[in-house]
């Protein structure tokens, strides 16, 4: 059955949608503004180019689901499943996810700028070449992660595991890796430079 609140150019504003089953529907491009979710399930829903903009998800499930293009900007996810979810070049831009559910989870590109995941188990979830910059990944768990390619530029670190994550390509301007746990974290030569720099080294490449 096809989500009616698709069905509209019009986008949805201030509703408070609670213990909805849009279970496999296909909401297309909608848009809702200042919506709020309680307990809707999302789970093998898809989107393609739709909006949610400043709006709050507690509980719920997105497990399985499929977003192309879709944008959460703004966004509050509080308790709320991502299990197995695809986000094929997503924005995600000042978005919050507090005590969510992020792995397994199949990520293609797209901006996640400003987002704040602290404490989150993002362990073996491949960001590579995400737009991550000035976001908050402190206290998180990326053991096996790989953000190659990442942009992590400004980003929170603090107490961040980095247990054999993949850093090489990635962009760290004013990145603190010095906050981080890092374990046989995977640097390319840029990174291993900065590093050693936080930790007082000079540097000379030329050498």
């Amino acid at each position: 059955m096809t989500d009616p609140w698709a069905a509209t150019d019009q986008p949805h504003r201030g509703h408070h949608f609670r213990g909805e089953d849009w279970y496999g529907d296909d909401l297309g491009a909608a848009r809702f503004v200042d919506c709020t979710f309680t307990d809707v399930d999302l789970s093998e829903a898809t989107t393609s180019g739709a909006l949610f903009e400043g709006c709050t998800f507690h509980g719920g499930r997105f497990n399985a689901s499929t977003h192309t293009a879709t944008a959460f900007v703004g966004c509050d996810f509080r308790r709320t499943s991502f299990f197995d979810a695809t986000l094929d070049g997503c924005k995600l831009v000042g978005s919050t996810f507090s005590e969510c559910t992020l792995r397994p989870l199949d990520v293609t590109g797209g901006s996640w700028l400003g987002v704040t995941i602290r404490g989150a188990n993002l362990s073996r979830v491949d960001l590579s070449g995400v737009d991550l910059r000035e976001a908050d990944l402190s206290l998180s768990d990326l053991t096996l992660a790989t953000l190659a390619g990442a942009r992590l530029d400004r980003a929170l670190l603090r107490e961040t595991t980095l247990d054999r994550t993949d850093l090489r390509g990635a962009s760290l301007g004013g990145v603190d890796l010095t906050a981080a746990v890092l374990r046989a974290t995977r640097l390319d030569l840029a990174g291993a430079v900065l590093l050693a720099e936080l930790h007082g080294a000079e540097v000379d490449t030329s050498a």
